[in-house]
């Protein structure tokens, strides 16, 4: 049986963090899906569409990877692709209290899913997207958060809000 992993997120927009995560959980699972919220309670800057897109430019060379859009209970859509994994990145204690909650929600509503918890690397630890998006809608350089492949696109977009 193939270990199929889904790594769930926002990305918006993808950061070196999230990549980071991607590219170490592709290593412990047959196929990993980075699956891209349509999170209600959020207002992206980034399409739905934008997002995966970006997420694709991001990750050449991983080839056990899907990305595709997702929407309902994370538990439920583990379900539908046969996955035995969700990869969750922790980048500080105040990131454990939410996803040690989220990880028991989903267990018990899928008891097949196991949630692994992968620490970012100490260079990513204070990097998220909103800190992504403040930077660039100021102008400043986002070269060290975000891939060089989405770089120009992420502060285009950003700038012109």
């Amino acid at each position: 049986m193939a270990k199929i992993g889904v790594y769930p997120g926002s990305f918006d927009p993808i950061t070196q963090g999230h990549l980071d995560i991607i590219k170490r959980a592709s290593k412990f699972c047959d196929k990993l899906i980075v699956a891209v919220l349509k999170n209600s309670r959020k207002s992206p800057i980034f399409t739905e569409q934008e997002r995966v897109e970006l997420i694709r430019r991001s990750v050449t060379g991983i080839d056990n990877l899907e990305i595709e859009s997702f929407d309902g209970l994370l538990a439920d859509y583990v379900r539908k692709k046969d996955a035995q994994i969700i990869i969750r990145g922790l980048r500080a204690m105040s990131d454990f209290e939410y996803e040690f909650q989220m990880a028991l929600t989903n267990k018990k509503l899928n008891p097949e899913a196991e949630t692994v918890f992968l620490t970012t690397d100490i260079n990513y630890m204070y990097l998220s997207s909103s800190i992504v998006r403040d930077v660039a809608k100021n102008g400043g350089d986002i070269s060290e958060f975000v891939p060089a492949e989405i770089k120009e696109t992420v502060e285009n977009k950003l700038r012109n809000i």
